[in-house]
């Protein structure tokens, strides 16, 4: 069985698929590419399947590698037989290889060692054989200085037997099935320490089946364990489970004090061996289920945030919120360059609301500025309600924009190299005007975690979060598409295909010889090659372009159907272009080869009705409500407008305009059962919500979106 029926089978998606995207990614093609470009060959496979395609044929290839250590291995030592080869050769599962390799694997000296080295295997094999009648003269002959006694002799005996029990396979695939079936855990804190693990209280004295936790309680559990606030222990039927174990190894014809031996040494397997590495893996595939499934919830979660609504290309005052230290505001082009930048003082201590005022409306009259980009931190409210009593243009209107993470950028080396004139206020602020005009943009220069969605993002398996957020950025980059004109060098490098090094060539070679007029000028950019064009191309927008093709997903290998199109209608291509009509009523089928399909065919022609669109809304003013402006404000009863700022297995936070989200739990979001809460809500989402209680002490808000009962 090669690794891509393993695959297909695991994913339910057609071998041919899963061969041709092998195939695609063998030969240096790209998840979004071969997505967007390669329908035909992969069965319309969209880039989820295709990350996971790719996700378990590394995998596999890690499982190869190791089988052919562990064949080496256990030929070096003379004991590879044709059937364990087999075995081994025909296994697809980590655990079980690590089974079958446990009994040749080199070990530390252990107590069956030393048993062994004393001389006592072969009574070890005369107990195992289970003779109906059985004495002390049977142990006498494996005396010695070492063995001074009978009981000496069985219990280094017993020490073989369990050792041998645990090397077992079949033993081990049944315990281990035993735990991922029917395992409790139980949790609390370690004595003495109560007050100090008072976060975790949820999980004092805990209770449940390991199997049917939630993701965020494995998690945490695991993060109170890591720091010592708390403890856990996993329990199985032991007596049920030792007397299956049992029936394998006892003979109802055997000698009973045989089997009293062999009892007490599978026990003693049992407790000493096989479960403490057990319950290791057990917590383990418990810890990669919850790292999972987190990682999935933060990348559907990141997805939509990057694919927030921009407001485009407008000019932009924005304003970096502050009491003490003042409002930092900067002035921004079209293009996000940073025009001005000063600080105002409208909230306390100084209330300099008639002087903050005077400047707002002189930087809007002398910077043209069609937008205020307002962040959500500190006093952010206090200075909306000022702004609302600034008089501005009515053309002016401000947006709240969240500003998570806008820190992390003002201080990393992105920023620094951008603006290196200029402290971190200034930077900041600069992040908050641009996320208002392209979020995607601004938001790929900083680190996903950073960006506040999310749930135990630093308790997860790193580089799969890495893997799976990187993708997740790189799915959005493209299907917005990159304004190659523009774009920084962060951008670009999320362009199929392209990376870091070849953006920062593309940026170098745009400084030095002006703007891209036509997608095939990227063969001139140094180490640019034909393999790069191919990936990236159809992901990059000239809008300058004098061929409107160049401004579309219609990627360069399909410009002659384009152009055929045009010519068997008589037409321009730039007259093609946005006749719909025109455009539906054109027979695909004439234009179906070998390579290419109905499926990029509906694609080029859904291009042509709307060349070089935006798949994303365009970005909206919201208002909180007014007479809330700290937590002490809300009483249950009220109904309050939000916005969803995060997603959790176990509910959504919903931002009402103060520093606190309230959250909205799983079982508060419908009238009916959902499974996630991402069934019905997405980051961004306008709601409404009803306080169901308030804990001032604790700073929590608890919310529903269900109706009141009539």
């Amino acid at each position: 069985m090669t690794n891509a029926h393993v695959i297909a089978s695991n994913l339910q998606i057609p071998l041919s698929s899963v061969e041709a995207v092998i195939e695609l990614l063998e030969s240096g093609a790209t998840i979004p590419f071969i997505s967007r470009y390669r329908k035909e060959v992969t069965g319309s496979l969209d880039e989820v399947a295709i990350f996971e395609i790719q996700r378990q044929a590394k995998m596999l290839d890690e499982l190869e590698a190791r089988k052919q250590y562990i064949l080496k291995t256990i030929d070096e030592q003379g004991k590879l037989t044709d059937e364990l080869r087999q075995q081994i050769e025909s296994t697809y599962e980590t655990t079980i290889l690590e089974d079958l390799y446990l009994p040749y694997k080199p070990k530390r000296r252990t107590r069956a060692q030393i048993a062994r080295e004393r001389g006592l295997e072969p009574l070890a094999e005369l107990l195992m054989s289970h003779r109906r009648t059985f004495n002390d003269s049977d142990v006498k002959q494996y005396l010695s200085d070492d063995v001074p006694t009978i009981d000496d002799a069985i219990a280094g005996a017993s020490d073989i037997i369990a050792e041998r029990v645990n090397e077992s396979s079949r033993v081990r695939s049944y315990v281990r099935n035993v735990y991922r079936n029917n395992a409790s855990i139980s949790v609390a804190p370690p004595k003495g320490k109560e007050s100090e693990a008072a976060n975790y209280r949820n999980y004092f004295n805990f209770t449940g089946r390991l199997n049917r936790l939630q993701s965020h309680q494995v998690l945490a559990i695991m993060r109170g364990i890591n720091e010592g606030l708390l403890k856990s222990d996993l329990s199985v039927n032991e007596d049920y489970t030792l007397e299956h174990i049992n029936r394998w190894y006892l003979r109802r014809d055997g000698s009973s004090r045989v089997a009293e031996i062999l009892r007490e040494a599978i026990r003693d397997s049992f407790r000493r061996l096989i479960r403490p590495s057990i319950e290791n893996e057990i917590m383990a595939e418990a810890k990669e289920r919850a790292d999972d499934a987190a990682i999935k919830n933060f990348a559907t979660n990141l997805r939509q945030l990057l694919m927030a609504a921009p407001l485009g290309s407008k000019r932009i005052l924005a304003i970096d919120p502050g009491f003490r230290t003042g409002c930092k505001v900067v002035c921004l082009d079209a293009n996000g360059n940073l025009l001005h930048n000063e600080v105002i003082y409208p909230t306390p201590p100084r209330s300099d609301i008639k002087g903050a005022a005077r400047k707002i409306s002189n930087l809007v009259e002398a910077y043209d500025i069609d937008a205020i980009s307002l962040g959500n931190g500190t006093a952010s409210r206090e200075t909306e309600r000022f702004l609302k009593s600034v008089f501005l243009p009515p053309h002016v209107e401000v947006f709240v924009v969240n500003e998570n993470g806008a820190s992390v950028y003002s201080a990393s080396k992105i920023a620094r190299d951008e603006f290196p004139q200029y402290d971190v206020t200034v930077r900041g602020a600069v992040s908050i005007g641009r996320r208002l005009m392209d979020p995607l943009a601004e938001l790929v220069k900083i680190d996903p975690k950073s960006i506040g969605v999310g749930q135990y993002q630093h308790d997860v398996d790193q580089r799969k979060l890495k893997e799976s957020l990187d993708a997740t950025v790189e799915a959005c980059v493209n299907l917005v598409g990159v304004d190659i004109n523009t774009a920084s060098p962060q951008l670009l490098s999320y362009v199929a295909g392209i990376g870091e090094s070849m953006a920062a060539n593309i940026v170098a070679y745009r400084k030095e010889n002006g703007d891209f007029l036509h997608r095939e000028d990227l063969l001139n950019v140094p180490r640019f090659g034909a393999k790069a064009f191919q990936q990236s191309a159809g992901f990059l927008r000239i809008p300058t372009s004098d061929n409107v093709l160049d401004n579309t997903a219609v990627h360069p290998e399909s410009y002659h159907i384009v152009k055929a199109m045009a010519k068997d209608e008589g037409v321009s291509i730039d007259q093609l272009v946005k006749q719909t009509d025109r455009l539906k009523a054109i027979d695909l089928s004439k234009y179906v080869t070998d390579s290419v399909g109905l499926p990029t065919l509906n694609d080029i022609v859904k291009e042509l009705e709307k060349p070089g669109r935006d798949p994303r809304e365009k970005a909206k003013i919201f208002e909180f409500d007014e007479n809330i402006r700290e937590i002490t404000d809300i009483q249950i009863g009220m109904e309050l407008p939000g916005i969803v700022n995060n997603i959790t297995d176990f509910g959504a936070f919903v931002d009402i305009g103060i520093h606190e989200s309230g959250l909205v739990h799983i079982s508060q979001i419908a009238d009916r059962r959902i499974n996630h809460p991402s069934e019905v809500l997405s980051i961004n989402q306008h709601v409404k919500v009803r306080v169901i209680d308030v804990d001032t002490e604790r700073r929590r808000i608890s919310l529903t979106l269900k109706p009141l009962p009539q």
